[in-house]
Formats: structure tokens, sequence, C-alpha cells
């Protein structure tokens, strides 16, 4: 070190006198009445080989001082150094995967007018409850009930000539050909009485299942043609909850599936970050993958009791599982370089080895490693990792994985 500092003494001093040389030549060549520089440049430059002159010493031993101090903190590098140690520890945890997700009712459809006219009744209002069979909508019915009436006189009279032809069959009068060609007569009125009946009944819009009406898309005396959308109405009592998942997460579901493994904990976030009550459970997969996003959506089935949930609602699914007999190790341990994350290992022999490590989940607080980064003996250092570097010789102070774990969320130095 002193070697180094006497040799940039030495530079510094000759650059230093090379300045003052040039400079006090172009000086004494002026004052042997050779114009070198113009006047005012000249007592400029005298100006300065002052300054230099003043400061060239001050500036000598604050370098020597700084040179000084950087190689004592050399020195001191390489003394041992206290560090806290550790060793990963196998444990079960819990891995929560979180997925952006839809809210849909599992009956959701659009009511529509049946058939042409004026809306004569609306039944229902917006937001409300309703039940299979309830009467939504009705449309002035004036043209069904006369068709309808019109073809029950038509029936009625077909049915009268039936019964007259067929007495006079039974007394021999006509023939049995008559009766029968009466009797179809009397069929083909019945049908045409029986589909104005339909059609009258189609000016009442009633719900085809239990839910909750939307927003009224026609007032009251409104015009509707046949088709038009009246409302929608939403089955909520089970809510379908649509989430993408990525292949390499399928692949895995699936294998759990097929060894059997218990069902997964699916659970519910919604927008104010509160869980959902209700727990849920896979319902379906899709058929296919998205070609652009590689991933493919999954269906959660959530129970809605109280109706908290309504169609077109957004949340978070949180996927969580088991996962038995991991090496985990606290995530304050880890130091990353080039977007590498690695650890200090300890030997036995008391150095330092830095290690790169493979992250296969993680969690809050903790990494869960893959298998063969490190022995389940080896040391960590899980304190004072800026204090070392590779190859040093290290004093530590062991502590006990359960409670360096149980000190995790602390922050790292």
């Amino acid at each position: 070190m002193h070697a180094t500092l006497v040799v940039v003494r030495r530079i510094i001093k000759i650059l230093v006198l090379t300045v003052l040389a040039v400079v006090g030549g172009v000086l004494g060549l002026s004052k042997m009445g050779i114009d070198v520089l113009p006047p005012p440049y000249s007592e400029k430059v005298h100006a300065s080989v002052e300054y230099l002159t003043e400061h060239y010493h001050k500036a000598r031993e604050l370098v020597s001082s700084k040179l000084e101090g950087h190689g004592e903190g050399e020195e001191a590098h390489h003394e041992p150094h206290k560090v806290v140690v550790t060793t990963p520890k196998i444990m079960d945890v819990t891995l929560t995967e979180r997925y952006v997700c839809q809210i849909h009712s599992q009956r959701h459809i659009e009511v529509r007018a049946l058939e042409s006219g004026y809306l004569e009744n609306i039944a229902v209002r917006e937001g409300q409850t309703v039940k299979k069979g309830d009467l939504m909508f009705k449309v002035i019915p004036v043209l069904y009930q006369a068709k309808l009436d019109a073809e029950l006189a038509e029936a009625q009279l077909a049915q009268l000539e039936f019964n007259y032809t067929k007495k006079l069959s039974e007394s021999k009068v006509v023939a049995p050909t008559e009766v029968s060609l009466l009797q179809a007569k009397l069929a083909k009125a019945q049908a045409k009485a029986a589909l104005a009946k339909a059609e009258l009944n189609f000016t009442d819009v009633r719900a085809p299942f239990d839910g909750i009406a939307d927003k009224q898309l026609h007032q009251l005396g409104s015009l509707v043609n046949e088709g038009d959308i009246l409302t929608t109405l939403s089955d909520n009592s089970t809510m379908w909850v649509y989430f993408n998942v990525p292949e390499r997460r399928y692949l895995e579901y699936m294998a759990e599936v097929g060894q059997n493994k218990e069902a997964p904990v699916i659970e519910l976030e919604l927008a104010n970050h509160n869980t959902f009550p209700q727990p849920g459970k896979i319902g379906a997969i899709e058929g296919k993958f998205n070609n652009e996003t590689g991933n493919i959506a999954f269906r959660a089935d959530f129970p809605n009791p109280d109706r908290l949930l309504r169609h077109g609602q957004t949340g978070t699914i949180l996927w969580s599982r088991p996962l038995h007999n991991a090496l985990v190790i606290p995530q304050r341990a880890t130091f990353e370089n080039l977007a590498k994350q690695y650890i200090y290992v300890v030997g036995e022999d008391e150095v330092v080895r830095q290690r790169g490590i493979t992250v296969d989940h993680e969690l809050d607080d903790i990494y869960v490693l893959a298998e063969g980064v490190i022995d389940p003996k080896e040391k960590l250092i899980v304190e004072g990792t800026r204090q070392v570097r590779d190859g040093d010789k290290v004093e530590y102070e062991f502590r006990e994985p359960e409670e360096v774990l149980a000190h995790a969320k602390h922050k790292a130095e």
C-alpha cells in the first residue's frame, strides 16, 4: 500500500511541475520582450501559476490522506467479520397463486318480446327478485284476444256439426264418411283455437327461472317488435368465475387430479380486498388454449346464498395448495446480481462461498428452493451479507432456522 502511495504522489508531482514549467517558460519569454501570448492572457497565466503553487501542497496532503484512509479500509476488509448464519428448513408450506377473474351468473339471459305490440303493463322493477313463472311484461292483447275468440267460435261450430252428423249416421241417414270428414274439420278448428290461445299467451312475458331483473330497456306504452330486448334476468344463486391459467399450472393441476390429491382451496378476493365468505371449487376447464397468451380458461363455482355477487363483477382468485417437505430459506438471506439470485454459504473452514440458487416459489418472506441447490445441513449467512465477499474467512453466530423464520418479515440489511 505504501509503494502505491509513493507512486501516486510522484505522478501528481510530475504533472504539477510540468504545468509550472510550461507556464513559466511562457512568462519568461514574455519578460524578454517576446510576446508569445497577448497581454491579457499573460496576466491570467501568471495569476494561475501563483494559485497552483499556493494550493499544490494542500492538494498533495488531501490525496495522501484519502489514499491512506482507503488503504486502512482494505486492510480492515481482510479481517474476520462477525455474521449470523442459519440452515435451510424443511417444512410444509401453502402456496397461493393469484389470478384476475371475471364473475358471471350461472344463468344470464335476455328477456325479449314474443309478439309485437304496445307495452300494457310492466310488473317488475329494476333490480327486483322474481320467481319462476312471475309476470314481468304484458303487451296489449286486443288483436290476439279477438283472433282467439274467432277461432273458438269456429271450433264450437265444427263441434255442433260433428255431433249432429254423428246422430244422423247412427240413424242410417248419412254415410259414415260424412262423420269422418266433420271429425277432421273439428280437429282442425280446435288446433287453430289452440294456436290463437298460445299467441295470446305470448303477450305475457314471464320469468323462466328465479333471478334478478336488470335495467328496463322499454317504458310503459312503448311500441315493441317481436324479438326486442325488454330486460335481462340473472340467476345469481351460483356464480361462475372465469380466470386464465398458464399452461405449466394447468399441467400441474391435471397431474394432481390424476394422483387423486386433495382438492385445492379456491377463494375469491373482491375489489375491496375482502375475501368472499364462501369457498369455491373448480367447475370446468375450457376446451382449448389461447394461442396468443398461452393460457387456458378455468371456471370456479361459488355458492352465492346472500346474493352479494352480481353478474359482471371482477375480483382475484386465490388458488391455494399445500406443498409438503419444501426446502425454504428467508428472502433476506439472498442477494441479486445480474438478475440472478445468490446466497453466501459458510463451509467447515469458515470461508464464505457464493452460490447461485433456483427459486421454485416465492412467498411473502421466504423462498422455496429447487431440490439440490443447498444441503439442509449447510450454513448460509442471513445477516451480514454486505460485509463479506466470496473467499472471506468469517466468524459467525449460529441461529436456529425456526428463530430466523419467525422474524423473517424484518427488513434485510
